[in-house]
């Protein structure tokens, strides 16, 4: 019996599904069901770094295609790993600076191209490597980060009387009665009731009310948080170095854990990875209403798994060994949609700098071979669709409207140079075979160093990169 909660649940599922307009590969006839769209949150599939607060990185808005297209960059002197579209169509960046590595927030508008100037910016007070790094619109498109001195800020674009766009901060809770200096947040989102859940670097998993009153988890020492967190309607998903996490609130309103499930950290750190343990943002899918499956890769020494768990309990679905014609790490989060799920290598692949409390590398380089899996789930458990050698340099992103994956390739052997190139990548979400591959001017693009872009309303495609933003239409 469907009660009167899964129905409003189901709601924004169906509102999405109707909003899609394109058509679907034909060897593909459907994509989904997307994640339900968290009320607090903006517009689905575009007010997160991946696509809705349970990190399906999937996006309900058709991309550029597989034709020909016309990139363009816009140097900034930063690396911009978070890019939003908030519903007023403006575009809001998170970048971190090259000299200081201290996080900027810009605005821009994608009616003014090609990407420069921006229409404002702010700088942010610098915390950790992975502060300022994560963050997400809300329902009012501010932006909602927590700065270098632990306060949760809301920052809102407006325009003023002569019609020049500014920044400015909306809300600032001070968070430092909370969490101990020395000490900065990695992820953060909204629940279904309005609160924002965060987790830092040293496992403190906390959630801010909508009347600012601020609670608590402490995990077990030794346990960090090196990713992003997610959430559905009926949990918040944490990854640490050792295990995957479920919380709820409990019935004083403090972060409660509902389950937690080791998995195989292996020896040590990967190259290609930021951290010793699993590299992803845990991805809520499913084939009912987008969020009956919790999925994470594992960090075991000589071949990784696909850990897929049933959301709610904890129960281990099924092991599923994944990039075996690749190098066997990851450090991006899953996609998920579904019965279905991605998993892209990112091992070997050389970053210019990682956390400090990362560790040493075993091996110190490895070549970037490459690789992508995908694994499907059913009633009998989980078998591998396909695999491919795919370079992928970015996030990759499903569009549930047109049935692509997009990414940026990089190009060369597997032992990256500074002279390898990049192109934009089409992928075949029912095959793996890349559809689309257009090598890009080195002038236009620099690294994309495995961050995730943005498919835009206008369905254009702007990929954060070590040195700005690249926009591809």
């Amino acid at each position: 019996m469907r009660t009167a909660r899964s129905i409003v649940r189901a709601l924004p599922v169906l509102a999405a599904a109707l909003a899609l307009t394109a058509v679907p590969s034909s060897a593909t006839p459907s994509w989904g069901p997307l994640g339900p769209a968290n009320p607090y949150l903006g517009p689905l599939g575009t007010a997160t770094m991946h696509g809705d607060a349970g990190s399906s990185d999937v996006t309900p808005l058709a991309g550029p295609g597989t034709d020909r297209v016309a990139p363009a960059g816009d140097p900034m002197a930063a690396a911009c790993p978070t890019i939003l579209q908030g519903s007023d169509g403006m575009i809001v960046a998170l970048c971190t600076a090259i000299i200081d590595r201290a996080p900027t927030v810009y605005l821009f508008d994608p009616a003014k191209g090609p990407i420069g100037p921006p229409a404002a910016k702010m700088s942010l007070t610098k915390g950790s490597l992975l502060g300022g790094v994560y963050a997400y619109l809300d329902n009012e498109n501010r932006l909602v980060v927590v700065d270098g001195e632990r306060r949760l800020l809301r920052i809102a674009h407006n325009r003023d009387a002569s019609g020049k766009w500014g920044l400015t901060v909306a809300e600032n809770t001070d968070l430092t009665a909370a969490i101990p200096e020395g000490d900065a947040v990695t992820g953060l989102v909204p629940d279904w009731s309005g609160n924002v859940w965060f987790a830092t670097g040293a496992g403190l998993v906390g959630k801010v009310g909508r009347n600012g009153a601020v609670t608590t988890h402490q995990l077990p020492a030794g346990e960090r948080v090196a990713n992003s967190i997610s959430a559905s309607p009926d949990g918040v998903a944490v990854a640490t170095t050792h295990a995957l996490y479920e919380f709820a609130a409990g019935g004083s309103g403090a972060p409660t854990v509902k389950w937690r499930a080791s998995y195989d950290r292996g020896p040590a750190r990967k190259p290609g990875q930021l951290s010793w343990g699993t590299g992803s943002t845990p991805t809520y899918f499913g084939p009912g209403d987008g969020t009956e499956y919790l999925t994470i890769v594992d960090n075991a020494d000589d071949q990784v798994h696909l850990l897929i768990y049933r959301a709610g309990t904890g129960e281990l679905v099924c092991n599923q060994p994944v990039l075996t014609e690749g190098g066997p790490g990851s450090e991006n989060s899953p996609i998920g949609i579904g019965r279905s799920v991605f998993v892209a290598s990112t091992y070997g692949y050389p970053y210019p700098t990682v956390p400090g409390d990362a560790g040493l590398a075993e091996p110190a380089i490895a070549p970037f071979s490459g690789g992508m899996t995908r694994v499907d789930i059913d009633d009998q458990g989980c078998h591998t669709v396909w695999e491919n050698d795919v370079r992928s340099a970015a996030v990759p992103k499903l569009s549930a409207a047109d049935g692509n994956i997009y990414t940026v390739l990089r190009l060369g052997l597997g032992l990256t140079t500074p002279l390898d190139g990049y192109a934009y990548g089409v992928i075949d979400p029912a095959t793996g075979a890349v559809t689309a591959k257009q090598p890009m001017s080195a002038t236009i693009i620099a690294d994309t160093l495995q961050m995730a872009g943005l498919t835009t309303t206008d369905g254009e495609l702007w990929q954060g990169t070590i040195t700005g933003i690249m926009r591809i239409r």
